[in-house]
């Protein structure tokens, strides 16, 4: 029995979270398109895996993921690379640490342009191929990236939350209004991930409040109940699960990935 091809797309697919994505999903048999804004960064995302066997299987593809256009573009490049769309990953975003005093309307507009308008036109291209796929009952898979600061807000990143907030309710609304042509939407909550995205944060605390270096990833990531920070991996295993049938009868989630550092 032919194994059937199953294609994903990940947004800021070529490093961090993101990469761990694209790395998990090949190893679970998809093949995938890493979408991100670094075209020379993506290419050497894909001969990085080429390297390691997946040559065939992945491509990169550039563009901005706050605007529509590079959306419709990446599905573009999975049905004309690979013939079909089964699972959309809206992974990309950005952080903004400031207090809320200090925040512009220019940075409000950043970050919303890039964590939520990114989600909400990931899954209007993606709902749109799907619908012209002959996939009878088949289940679609849409997979949103919020985080634990779309649980409950933390200070300094006042507008991160609120971005986060934000995806949470579009996941929600839209696993709704999708379920019907069955297509489900989730969305994973990563906590505390060894990324440049927290050396950033920490960076940016440490201007703000003082101390050294690395001084607010240590204090932050000693609430972890399981005792140590979070991996790109350990974030790629519970994707790797929304994006498999096991999942198929769970739709309008937002969990938590994050050792046990908040319980809700």
């Amino acid at each position: 029995m032919t194994e059937e091809k199953r294609v994903a797309v990940v947004t800021g697919g070529d490093r961090g979270i993101g990469r761990g994505i694209t790395d998990q999903l090949l190893k679970d048999g998809y093949y995938v398109v890493i979408a991100n804004r670094n075209e020379e960064a993506g290419k050497k995302a894909v001969e990085e895996l080429n390297a390691q066997g997946y040559e065939g299987k992945v491509v990169s593809v550039a563009g901005d993921a706050s605007k529509k256009e590079s959306h419709e573009r990446f599905v573009k490049a999975a049905v004309d690379n690979f013939g079909r769309l089964d699972t959309y990953v809206n992974n990309a975003g950005i952080a903004q640490i400031k207090l809320l005093k200090d925040e512009t309307e220019a940075d409000m507009d950043e970050i919303f342009h890039v964590n939520v308008y990114s989600v909400l036109f990931g899954m209007q291209a993606a709902a749109a191929q799907f619908r012209k796929q002959d996939d009878g009952d088949k289940i679609r898979k849409i997979i949103n990236a919020s985080s634990i600061a779309g649980h409950i807000a933390f200070d300094m990143l006042g507008a991160y939350s609120a971005s986060k907030f934000a995806i949470r309710g579009l996941t929600q609304a839209a696993a709704k209004e999708l379920g019907r042509e069955y297509i489900t939407v989730n969305a994973y909550c990563p906590g505390i991930v060894g990324t440049d995205m927290w050396d950033y944060i920490d960076e940016k605390m440490v201007e703000a409040w003082g101390g050294n270096k690395g001084d607010y990833l240590k204090k932050y990531s000693g609430s972890i109940t399981l005792g140590r920070v979070e991996t790109p991996a350990d974030v790629a295993n519970y994707v790797s699960w929304l994006a498999s049938t096991k999942s198929d009868y769970m739709t309008g989630q937002a969990v938590q990935i994050d050792g046990g550092i908040q319980f809700i």
